[in-house]
């Protein structure tokens, strides 16, 4: 159970705002603000190469913990900046060429498909969108008829920026498994909402972030590589941290997952990617996951029974993003409503989205994305809010 008291006298955001954009970013809780504040502030007393050294275990510590999160190793973790940087490091790790195949589904990011276009494009290689079935989440059986020798990879977002639906992760995991084929997940709105191991979905590559619902600093992002997959990808970015200069005046590329980062990095933040892990797991991830469902659940009742307002996520498992869309109000318009009474929710538009968003005939949406330390009556003021809004 969530002690919601205490999550709450933890989160000094809740005293300034009603905050439903956690799928952008959480508030964070006062222990990872501690941990970044305080590293910057010995950076400022000592040098930030000394404050670095003195605090190693630290910083080491964070690939500890998101392996504990992930059931993975230590040495299979990279930390970057983003999770959108995070899965370009390993994605352009391939050497996709022609006739080669890699398959989506319609939930696909943004930045993601930009990429996936620019290497086809580039190789020759082919993207195929892998339909939905009748409860909207990917098919897994059509992605096990789609599977052949040509097809290279699998991309598939866990859960989507624009949906609260939840993909079946792990009955892809278990095609892709069997046919040999690499699984790359990204967990970018998944991990620290709902439990992820990577061993259960059988993922070789998962990207992740740490500013939304781990509650960390924004600026950082952590991979996921199987020990196994490490070494057969290069990554298309090297530097003197990815590599070491031979003698000889060659390079070796590093045997563990690090081959992913590079030399600089925002240390005060991985510190506090750290601490924003071990608050998730002291919390209990199966804990904030239920409590999730439950308040999104809700939410999703009460906009539903508002006339003029259409609730728009679709799939058998939904978790706490809340997307809807409100008759001749334009979701900019609502969410400026929502702002001037410190209501926090952000807008999806089909740019984001367009395999989900254009087939529905959807330009945009309103996203409230609620979180564990989110109260029952937060929900009746965004309720309410979105209640008058629609008869001003």
């Amino acid at each position: 159970m969530i002690d919601l008291a205490r999550v709450r006298a933890e989160t000094p955001g809740v005293e300034h705002v009603v905050h439903f954009n956690n799928a952008g970013a959480a508030l964070p809780p006062r222990q990872v603000i501690d941990a970044v504040v305080g590293h910057l502030q010995r950076e400022a007393e000592i040098g930030g190469y000394e404050a670095a050294a003195e605090r190693k275990d630290r910083s080491e510590h964070t690939y500890n913990a998101l392996a504990r999160l992930l059931g993975a190793d230590p040495d299979e973790i990279a930390v970057v900046e983003n999770a959108t940087r995070a899965w370009d490091m390993a994605f352009y790790s391939f050497a996709f060429q022609q006739g080669d195949r890699i398959l989506t589904g319609r939930a696909e990011y943004a930045s993601n498909w930009i990429a996936l276009k620019q290497v086809t494009d580039r190789t020759g290689a082919t993207i195929e969108v892998v339909p939905d079935d009748e409860s909207g989440q990917i098919d897994v059986a059509a992605l096990e008829r789609l599977i052949d020798e040509r097809v290279k990879l699998v991309s598939l977002v866990h859960v989507p920026t624009q949906s609260g639906l939840v993909n079946p992760a792990a009955e892809v995991g278990r095609v892709t498994r069997a046919a040999g084929v690499p699984l790359l997940l990204d967990a970018c709105q998944s991990v620290g909402q709902l439990p992820v191991d990577v061993n259960e979905i059988g993922c070789d590559i998962l990207s992740g972030t740490g500013r939304k619902f781990l509650r960390g600093p924004r600026a950082t992002g952590f991979l996921y590589v199987r020990r196994d997959l490490i070494e057969r990808l290069e990554p298309p970015l090297l530097d003197m941290h990815a590599a070491e200069w031979q003698p000889d005046g060659t390079y070796r590329v590093r045997a563990d997952a690090r081959r992913f980062e590079n030399w600089e990095t925002f240390y005060a933040g991985k510190i506090g990617l750290g601490a924003a892990v071990d608050y998730a797991l002291t919390i209990g991830i199966e804990n904030g996951w239920e409590r999730i469902q439950a308040l999104s659940s809700r939410l999703r009742a009460e906009l539903a029974d508002l006339s003029d307002v259409t609730v728009l996520d679709r799939g058998a498992v939904l978790g706490g993003t809340v997307t809807f869309a409100v008759e001749g109000l334009p979701a900019a318009d609502m969410q400026r409503r929502l702002a001037s009474e410190d209501i926090n929710v952000s807008v999806m538009d089909a740019a984001s989205a367009r395999l989900d968003f254009d087939p529905r005939g959807l330009d945009e949406a309103v996203r409230a994305s609620v979180h564990y330390y989110n109260s029952d009556e937060e929900i009746d003021v965004l309720v309410d809010a979105v209640r008058r809004a629609r008869t001003d």
